[in-house]
């Protein structure tokens, strides 16, 4: 496995693709590919007032129909756009070595979850392709007693100097509660109503838990 250490010990991020089977180590609960998206740009200027919700779920093949259907009805000349989820869908497949999915991809005007949390799943991937990317927080920044006690966020952070954020079309894989000896990761969504910003943003969950 290729391991690029970031300052913070329990994330790995990187430029190569293979870094988000980091994600698998023990001691990492958040994996991030660091990727330009550039390609991406045109089609995506042109879909960002546009609102978008494709759900699918199944087999990467079922959910690729789906997906397939869903662009030639509402994004048929974002053929760059669908590639880059089929990959991603397939990178995901790989990685967590599952045999079905949830997806989505889908337009966020709204703050989604405020609050620091983890997910109860294994494993999931983000990525936003328009405005900003998801908040983590770095082992060495949550106060674990004020988490337990489901405190509000700025008792659960000891210093916000450390929240961090995953740029805009980065792609990230998010450890859950339910990998096995799991220290699940605590973000949350970015606050962008007040600015009446909007994202959009694709996740990918498994449909099963598995025994790695």
């Amino acid at each position: 496995m290729i391991q690029t250490i970031y300052p913070y010990e329990n994330a790995v991020l990187g430029k190569d693709v293979k870094i988000l089977q980091d994600i698998h180590l023990k001691s990492k609960n958040i994996a991030i590919y660091q990727r330009n998206i550039e390609s991406l740009s045109k089609e995506l200027k042109q879909i960002t007032e546009q609102d978008i919700e494709c759900r699918a779920s199944g087999t990467t093949e079922e959910i690729l129909s789906t997906l397939e259907d869903y662009f030639n009805s509402h994004l048929s000349k974002c053929s760059f756009l669908f590639d880059d989820v089929a990959i991603l869908l397939g990178l995901f497949e790989k990685v967590t070595q599952a045999s079905s999915f949830r997806l989505l991809l889908a337009t966020v005007s709204t703050n989604m979850c405020r609050k620091f949390h983890t997910d109860i799943n294994d494993l999931r991937m983000l990525c936003t392709y328009i405005g900003p990317g998801t908040l983590w927080l770095p082992d060495k920044a949550v106060n674990h007693k004020a988490l337990q006690a489901r405190e509000n966020n700025q008792k659960i952070v000891k210093d916000e100097q450390h929240i961090q954020q995953v740029d805009t079309g980065d792609v990230v894989i998010l450890k859950g509660a339910l990998y096995p000896e799991a220290n699940p990761i605590l973000h949350r969504s970015p606050a962008i109503e007040k600015h009446g910003e909007r994202r959009l943003l694709l996740r990918i969950d498994t449909n099963e838990f598995l025994n790695f």
